[in-house]
């Protein structure tokens, strides 16, 4: 097990519990191990990380055994297996409650015991890891009591990882999973990287990019698949099901077949040997991952066929196995002219998708992203969000930073996503949240939950930005629990990473809680978004995108600012949503500030319900942001000496160059919309 620096530990540093009262209680209730015969290799998995996390935080090396002793404290480990329907072969399963567990503490004559049951080894892993995290927090035995049952049954990871070492949207290094396009020979941080997600619950991952070319569409081959089942196997030991991306054109690249026609019958039959070929070599393979007639990827749509043609076709391929189809909602019109104000791309999805609800299989997923365009600093949420009570869902997330800094910018996004599961749809009725939607139980659905786009690369900390680890520890707990709070998680990331000191972890959550509002002040103004510049996305350029075929557009002129999405006189996307949410949008003395320029077109002496004008709050929050920016820097300072010399060099650096680079944003965009407006800034500073 690779654990050569505290970068690297992440959130398992596994320090040594401080205070020998309590760290004597727990070598007494944990010196011995009672591991249940019937074990499994997750089982196995929970006991080598139990035997780490002993060594690490009590100094001891607990005693593993297959029988109770007759007397004294110990730990019992048992599984109470769940009968799901719907496994393929090796047993993986998505049922509620299937990966659930309890611990529980029993008095048993002179000593006690620790009662740890798992509804399937994953469970058990899932307790194991509970377990550990509550003694790294400094909470007593009987603290730890609780039975625990993840809200999503799919928590997800997709990896945008290259067979060629590089990553789409990443920003942390190269893949860890391939060089030279090739499966990488030594899997060991694989399997570190596998222990990190199963520690907040994650169940899935898709080991390579949406965007599949040509040595990944092999993947699905015999050449390819005996180096994928080796890094399925490194996942399965810590109970995550392994899902491929799949090239949608796979039978017309490699299979000799003239076309990729869903409707056609040879077409079917290739993937049907392709789907009982892929369960030879993994027979608890996940499934397909599917990004179809999207930014120039091949799809149905060539055949005249739709989405439902094109997703069942590879449904019922998998469907034998219990595999499953996640296809992609982000499709809409990448060559719009810039000229037609009357494509929306923000509509795309709903238009796209709305229509053909109840027409996909049980096995299809629609994965949808958390707003309509593409992972903004600030969206509204996606109204396909409660339109399809007939359609299996997936909430997509981005952990990785594409649009919020890069992981050179501190952005802590649980707060952002919270906001989303907390979105009230009045989908039904009033108080129906997104969270409700996608935990399924709300429509019906036979399978849902959440996927993120991952934000680790092969650098020493992971995530570039040592503090970016949070963002993927957060999303792991959050779509365990999202009833969860964003400061909580924080606190308990800051805890399980850098230690108890109060200090410390009331200036790191500080830090966190404030970064996401720090960085929207400082860089999209009212949820215009798309000031970025162009492919890179990282710095701005206010007018990069505004005059492109992507419809990513602001519309600001010498009076105004913004996009008119209203019914009344706009696009009509605000019809896409459920009554009060579309009058609210609709209406300009409704919505909300921190969206008005997402779905109106205003002038810059607008009013906003804060009192200050549209200019005017553009200057003062440019100028705010890169001061508070500037004061992140300063609350880290105060930690020197708490913190061990290599992470705190190591964000001291990155902080460093975001207060440097918030400056600039707030130049460019201040002195854009001075030039554009002519509005002077109430306040005399210097813009230029």
């Amino acid at each position: 097990m690779r654990m050569e620096s505290t970068l690297y530990k992440t959130w398992l540093q596994y320090n040594e519990i401080p205070g020998s009262e309590l760290r004597r209680e727990y070598a007494d209730l944990l010196g011995r191990v009672v591991v249940e015969r019937e074990t499994s290799r997750h089982c196995t998995a929970a006991v080598n990380e139990l035997t780490e996390g002993f060594k690490s935080m009590l100094r001891t090396n607990a005693v593993f055994m297959d029988e109770a002793p007759a007397s004294g404290s110990y730990l019992r480990i048992g599984v109470k297996v769940v009968e799901a329907a719907g496994t393929n072969r090796e047993g993986r399963g998505w049922e509620k409650g299937e990966d659930a567990f309890s611990l529980k503490l029993i008095k048993a004559g002179e000593g006690k015991r620790l009662e740890l049951i798992g509804r399937s080894p994953s469970g058990v892993l899932y307790g194991v890891f509970h377990l550990l995290r509550g003694m790294a927090l400094g909470l007593r035995p009987e603290e730890l009591e609780r039975e625990e049952c993840p809200v999503n049954r799919l928590r997800m990871i997709n990896q945008w990882d290259n067979a060629d070492g590089s990553i789409e949207r990443g920003y942390a290094g190269n893949s860890i999973f391939y060089e030279g396009g090739k499966i990488v020979a030594d899997t060991s941080r694989i399997r570190d990287y596998a222990r990190m997600l199963s520690s907040v619950g994650i169940n899935a991952i898709s080991v390579n990019n949406v965007n599949v070319h040509e040595i990944e569409t092999r993947f699905i081959t015999e050449e390819g698949l005996p180096e994928v089942a080796r890094v399925a196997e490194v996942f399965r030991n810590y109970g995550i099901a392994l899902f491929l991306s799949i090239n949608f054109a796979a039978p017309l690249a490699i299979g000799g077949i003239g076309t990729a026609d869903p409707l056609d019958p040879n077409v079917q039959q290739w993937w049907a040997e392709t789907a009982n070929r892929i369960y030879r070599h993994i027979p608890d393979f996940g499934g397909f991952v599917v990004k179809a007639d999207s930014e120039h990827r091949p799809g149905p749509f060539a055949y005249g066929r739709d989405h439902a043609d094109g997703a069942n076709m590879l449904a019922e391929a998998l469907e034998p196995h219990g595999g499953l189809v996640i296809w992609r909602c982000f499709v809409y019109n990448c060559m719009q002219d810039w000229r037609d104000r009357s494509t929306d791309r923000a509509r795309a999805a709903y238009d796209h998708f709305g229509p053909l609800d109840g027409k996909f299989r049980d096995n299809v997923l629609l994965q949808i992203k958390n707003g309509p365009m593409d992972f903004q600093v600030r969206e509204p949420v996606s109204p396909l969000f409660g339109a399809m009570s007939r359609t299996n869902q997936v909430l997509e997330f981005q952990v990785t930073q594409e649009y919020t800094g890069q992981q050179r910018h501190l952005c802590y996004l649980v707060p952002q996503w919270k906001q989303v599961l907390d979105f009230d749809t009045h989908a039904v009725s009033a108080g129906v949240q997104v969270k409700n939607i996608v935990e399924g139980s709300l429509f019906g659905m036979k399978i849902s939950g959440v996927a993120a786009v991952s934000n680790i690369g092969n650098e020493e900390c992971w995530t570039g930005h040592p503090l970016a680890q949070a963002n993927l520890y957060g999303y792991g707990r959050l779509i365990w629990n999202p009833d969860l709070s964003a400061e909580a998680i924080a606190d308990e990331w800051t805890r399980l990473t850098f230690g108890n000191d109060k200090d410390v972890v009331e200036k790191v959550t500080q830090m966190l809680m404030a970064s996401w509002p720090i960085y929207e002040s400082y860089t999209s103004p009212l949820g215009v978004g798309w000031m970025v510049v162009p492919h890179y996305h990282y710095g701005p350029d206010v007018d990069g995108y505004e005059y492109s075929r992507w419809g990513t557009y602001h519309f600001a002129d010498r009076d105004g600012i913004g996009v008119d999405r209203t019914a009344a006189t706009g696009t009509g996307y605000v019809t896409q949503y459920y009554i009060p949410n579309r009058e609210t949008y609709e209406s300009l003395k409704k919505c909300p500030d921190e969206l008005l320029l997402f779905f109106h077109h205003v002038p810059y002496s607008h009013r906003l319900h804060s009192g200050s004008t549209v200019i005017q709050h553009i200057y003062d929050t440019h100028f705010g942001g890169a001061e508070a920016a500037e004061g992140l820097s300063l609350i880290w300072s105060a930690l020197a000496g708490k913190i061990d010399a290599e992470r705190y060099e190591a964000v001291e650096s990155r902080l460093a160059e975001q207060r440097d680079h918030a400056k600039h944003w707030r130049d460019v965009i201040n002195t854009y919309f001075h030039r554009k407006s002519g509005v002077p800034d109430e306040r005399g500073r210097e813009i230029y």
